[in-house]
């Protein structure tokens, strides 16, 4: 029994695959449309059961208790070599005082 208060993730279908619009992909339409929310439980509940939350916004959902202290678990992928100077090559370009020497650019080429 996970205990009113607690922070959880909640999962509800908001429309079947039967329901789901025309003219979008086979493999989408196939899929149900889920929202997730996570916010406080408003009463005693257990881990797949409905329950209800109140968002850090104080908005009340309805739902099947999925997680217990969710956490973000995405990522942005693998790291791009190239985008982690471009942003210090724009303010060295275009406002160079701001830029510190220990923040600049390796030198292309250089290991």
């Amino acid at each position: 029994m996970i205990a009113a208060g607690t922070w959880v993730d909640i999962e509800r279908t908001l429309l079947g695959p039967e329901q789901r619009a025309t003219g979008i992909p086979a493999d989408t339409a196939a899929t149900p449309y889920v929202m997730r929310v996570s916010g406080f439980l408003t009463s005693d509940a257990d881990l797949g059961a409905e329950c209800r939350v109140r968002s850090l916004v104080g908005h009340e959902h309805a739902g099947t208790l999925r997680e217990v202290n969710p956490s973000h678990a995405h990522s942005f992928g693998p790291v791009v070599p190239e985008l982690l100077t471009i942003g210090l090559e724009v303010v060295s370009t275009c406002a160079p005082s701001l830029v510190h020497k220990s923040t600049q650019p390796p030198v292309e080429g250089a290991r």
